[in-house]
């Protein structure tokens, strides 16, 4: 196998980890737990707590009716998802950071859709809060999804910066 064929085969392990990792936990969660309850981890910090996201990014568009919502939903991590394996064939192979962040986004997308579609809603459990002030729980998905979009973030900077220290003065 060519080594182009390899880092395809890498990235494409990458992806199906993150799906198989999210999809694990949720059952895991799910399976031990009752709806809104919740066990804490680091006490003040970072609890297990199971809810179900009916929405989109931190629960916008929940009350949008079924219909409208569920078509939404669907449809657009299908387009997101579309988009990334186009990026990813775009892209050079040995691009490691782009490759790594589009793999870690598609997986995170799959694995959310997986849930929209076989549920109707994501499941998210990691809840994370300092006194009263929580971040809204989220999932392994989220938190690829997360990490994927800071490595794209992360490549496009350091792509500046290189151009930018390869003009000549004055330029």
């Amino acid at each position: 196998m060519s080594r182009p064929a390899l880092l395809r085969l890498a990235y494409a392990l990458v992806t199906l980890s993150v799906l198989f990792l999210d999809q694990a936990t949720k059952a895991m969660v799910v399976s031990r737990m009752t709806l809104y309850s919740s066990a804490p981890v680091i006490p003040g910090l970072f609890h297990i707590t199971l809810v179900t996201n009916r929405g989109a990014l931190f629960g916008l568009f929940h009350d949008l009716p079924d219909p409208y919502r569920s078509t939404l939903f669907t449809t657009v991590p299908l387009l997101a998802i579309a988009l990334m394996f186009v990026f990813q064939y775009r892209c050079t192979i040995h691009d490691s950071t782009t490759q790594s962040g589009l793999a870690l986004i598609l997986g995170g997308a799959l694995g959310n859709l997986a849930d929209r579609i076989r549920l109707g809603y994501v499941i998210d459990f990691l809840d994370v809060f300092v006194g009263e002030h929580h971040w809204p729980a989220f999932n392994v998905a989220d938190s690829c999804i997360c990490v994927g979009v800071a490595c794209l973030v992360i490549d496009l900077l350091a792509r500046g910066w290189h151009r930018q220290a390869a003009l000549p003065p004055g330029a």
